[in-house]
């Protein structure tokens, strides 16, 4: 069943209603590109229940590196500024699914006319912030097999389920790691029964012994949304 925006949902009910008319629905697969560097973020997308987003760093020699997983708890384009601006990074649906959408300048007027809208995305932006912060701590830190892990279980997290729609290529390429690398992690969790592969996929099948192998860094953003936005993060 398809849920809801977990951000959206945690607006008042007179502050929704002012959102709502302004809000469509749209139904997009993995791998679809919502914006490259230097488009102009005309529209926000909120994923809806199992989707996810993700943002994507582009770096010289063609590799791509992931830096933020966006699920229902948040949101893609046009948060942080008060109008259309070029896109910095790539921003990628992970995994299929429902979004809401919203046209920049649309929610830029909500803002301006309702200091609860105004005040949640400001959090929200706080949030979304802590986990550029973090990623990049990960990234520097720690291990190819706990950022690995780490992917993989807020991946389950933010779609609630076990079947991760990833191959190991695409893995390696989100980490920015060779694929022999992300290859010799995989099969050591598949050694352990932590998760087995299929074509185009990968299926979880210990989840508490993957985030035993995973870093702290999705606990410590989840503290900070509890703290800034209480029930949004995905349990």
């Amino acid at each position: 069943m398809i849920e809801g925006s977990n951000l959206l949902d945690a607006l008042h009910p007179s502050d929704r209603a002012v959102l709502d008319p302004l809000l469509r629905e749209c139904v997009f697969g993995a791998g679809n590109t919502l914006y490259e560097p230097g488009d102009l973020v005309d529209h926000c997308y909120f994923p809806r229940g199992s989707a996810i987003g993700s943002f994507f760093v582009l770096l010289d020699g063609g590799t791509v590196v992931e830096t933020t997983m966006i699920g229902r708890e948040g949101a893609l384009g046009g948060i942080v500024s008060d109008g259309c601006m070029p896109a910095f990074a790539r921003s990628n649906v992970m995994h299929k699914g429902s979004f809401y959408r919203i046209a920049t300048a649309d929610l830029n007027r909500a803002k301006t006319d309702s200091e609860g809208i105004r005040n949640l995305f400001a959090r929200y932006a706080d949030c979304l912030m802590a986990q550029v912060f973090q990623s990049i701590a990960c990234n520097a830190s720690h291990t190819i097999e706990q950022r690995a892990a780490k992917w993989l279980t807020g991946a389950v997290q933010r779609t609630g389920e076990m079947d991760v729609s990833m191959t190991q290529e695409q893995l390696a390429s989100m980490m920015g790691i060779g694929r022999s690398y992300a290859s010799r992690v995989i099969q050591r969790f598949k050694r352990d029964s932590l998760l087995r592969t299929r074509r185009g996929g990968i299926v979880v099948q210990d989840l508490e012994g993957l985030l035993d192998r995973a870093c702290s860094c999705n606990d410590h953003v989840k503290r900070h949304f509890e703290l800034v936005l209480g029930g949004v993060y995905p349990a």
